[in-house]
């Protein structure tokens, strides 16, 4: 099986022995029949490289001051922007990629046959150095990676040296059920219900299902009014920001003066009209900030090219963008999932969504040799680390969040293949070694772990424990062996560097006006579950 799938490259369809034909939308996903959603996605205001002069509005005053109130038409509500990845298939992410420990933390190591169960031979283990001398423990980012892992490397591969020094994180050991899209693992309505808002859109993702990505929501989160928009197509993209035959017909100038005109003429009508329906003013003010919208798409964008290949910092021919034209244009794997990864990222962290989803199939790499999964975790790193790159190139702050359904397991039999790189092959789908992790930019510096010494920050930085096997403990956190809680540990922290999360019982209130029953625990669980001091007070104003 692995010799086939070899020959024809790694993203040939894995028909594992010990799995059913595929049949469903996310089978053909995770084991790579289907890609990820269509990935040739043309991104939003590609010539954006300075978005706060870009984005200056010359409406009328007294039309400029209605944007955000009380139309909230606002780039990233004040928010920090939030982009997840959803591996689908059964990622590794513990072990081999993010470091994990017992309950002392990263550095508190598993045993030998702990980390070779992640995919570590003996001689690689965490605590040992490589042939150079490099620690297989590496901080580089703040959260501890293995040194090799591909992950890593990706994210290195797409950022400017350095920028790391602004990055840290937190790992979240937590099982979930493997090859199923039935986990409930994204956060995404949490932070537009946090107050993440999109001058756009809300939300955007490159599925087209409520969660935007692979993997279900939480059912508590549901709102249909904030599912995500498919982003996976340029006309979609072109779509967004539709300025209608006005503009062409008229200069930019001359349309916003005329659609300004058809508001007042509009706001006036409403005015005078008596519905007769309970809700008369909320539905008097959604056509009013309909029209409002129109105007203000009409004036940024109504003369402005919105290819994101145009975008010098995403991609440029002579290696200064974040990927090269050569390897965005290539037509292969690599080139697509870029192109989704540009798209979804353009939108999210120049305000324009309040959060996206990037799904990411083919992740379902067991039953073939290591180098499959080393070839798409880089991947991975390369497109994490375009997020990152591109956040700090804007000078704005990032969380992104990266999860799987369930893991997989290695039986130590050794890939040394140049792409193996003397690694463990992955075996067989195995939950309890599984683990989500996020990790935040911040332009001024980077993110700090809550705590006084290095023993209690190591204990925010791994919010929760593998016990020396390398099997989730569950009973370590809320989060370890229920995923709705998982999610709400992503949202509590989400809300912490906003330093919000004092209201995060009160988040949502149940009917009859009581807390929501968020199942964390009391406030002392809750701080145990934060991993950062806030970077920001409050709504944003300036990235600090």
């Amino acid at each position: 099986m692995a010799n086939k799938r070899i020959a024809h490259g790694w993203d040939t369809p894995q028909r594992h022995g010990d799995h059913p034909r595929p049949v469903t939308r996310r089978q053909f996903v995770a084991q790579g029949f289907m890609t990820g959603a269509a990935y040739t996605v043309g991104g939003v205001l590609g010539l954006f490289t300075n978005p706060g002069t870009a984005l200056a509005h010359h409406l009328s005053p007294d039309l400029d001051n209605l944007l955000a109130t009380p139309c909230e038409i606002t780039d990233g509500a004040g928010k920090i922007p939030f982009i997840c990845f959803d591996l689908a298939g059964g990622a590794n992410i513990a072990g081999s990629n993010v470091l994990v420990g017992q309950s002392g933390g990263q550095s508190d190591f598993l045993s030998t046959a702990g980390y070779q169960k992640m995919g570590l031979p003996g001689d690689m283990v965490p605590g040992l150095n490589d042939a150079n001398g490099n620690a297989f423990a590496n901080f580089d980012f703040g959260l501890g990676f293995h040194f090799d892992s591909a992950f890593r490397r990706g994210m290195m591969g797409s950022l400017t040296p350095g920028r790391e020094t602004n990055i840290n994180g937190a790992v979240i050991p937590a099982r979930s059920d493997n090859d199923t899209s039935n986990n409930p693992h994204n956060p995404m309505y949490g932070i537009a219900r946090v107050g993440a808002k999109g001058s756009i859109l809300t939300l955007a993702g490159s599925e087209n299902t409520d969660s935007g990505g692979n993997s279900m929501l939480p059912a508590a989160l549901y709102d249909p009014a904030l599912r995500p928009t498919k982003v996976d197509r340029p006309s979609d993209v072109v779509n967004l920001v539709n300025t209608g035959d006005l503009v062409g017909i008229l200069s930019k100038q001359d349309a916003t003066a005329v659609m300004e005109s058809i508001y007042r003429i509009s706001d006036q009508k409403m005015s005078n009209v008596n519905t007769r329906i309970t809700a008369d003013a909320a539905i008097k003010q959604a056509v009013r900030c309909g029209y409002l919208k129109a105007v203000d798409i009409a004036e940024r964008f109504g003369d402005t090219p919105i290819d994101p290949t145009l975008d010098p910092e995403i991609v440029a021919a002579d290696g200064s963008g974040i990927f090269t034209t050569a390897e965005f244009t290539a037509g292969d794997r690599n080139a697509r999932e870029f192109q989704k990864t540009a798209a979804i990222m353009k939108l999210v962290i120049n305000g324009f969504a309040g959060a996206g989803c990037i799904e990411m199939g083919g992740y379902d790499y067991h039953g073939g040799a290591r180098a499959e999964g080393e070839v798409k975790d880089y991947r991975a790193g390369r497109c994490m680390g375009a997020c990152l790159e591109y956040a700090a190139r804007l000078g704005k702050p990032l969380m992104m969040y990266v999860f799987s359904d369930g893991s997989l397991s290695s039986n130590g039999v050794i890939d040394n293949s140049t792409e193996g790189r003397g690694k463990g092959e992955w075996s067989s789908d195995n939950s309890s070694t599984a683990a989500a992790f996020f990790l935040v930019y911040n332009p001024a510096r980077r993110p700090t772990l809550i705590g006084a010494t290095p023993e209690i920050q190591a204990v925010h930085q791994q919010l929760g424990a593998m016990d020396a096997s390398g099997s989730v403990m569950r009973a370590a956190t809320p989060a370890a062996n229920n995923v709705n809680l998982l999610v709400n540990t992503v949202l509590l922290n989400y809300m912490a560097l906003h330093g919000e999360q004092g209201a995060f019982g009160s988040l949502y209130q149940n009917p009859d006006g009581s807390d929501w029953n968020h199942g964390l625990g009391n406030t002392t669980m809750l701080d145990s579950l934060t991993a950062f001091t806030p970077i920001v007070n409050g709504i944003i104003t300036n990235p600090v």
